[in-house]
């Protein structure tokens, strides 16, 4: 996943935090240390698994890591 594919759906987040709180009649509070945490978490997550793949793909003859599912 790209920053701008993590800070988007950060921002949709915050958008259903905000319209739900608004509609309970809440105030709408979403700290930007959680933002950033959500935005980071996807990163490292996304990196991960795509690390993850390319490991397991390289350890391949390129036949059968092209045709693997």
């Amino acid at each position: 996943m790209t920053a701008e594919g993590a800070a988007g759906r950060a921002l949709l987040g915050v958008a259903v935090t905000a319209g739900y709180a608004l509609s309970q009649g809440w105030p709408a509070v979403v700290p930007p240390w959680a933002v950033a945490g959500g935005v980071a978490a996807t990163l490292l997550i996304g990196a991960l698994a795509g690390l993850y793949s390319a490991v397991r793909a390289s350890r391949l003859p390129p036949t059968e890591a092209l045709s693997a599912p």
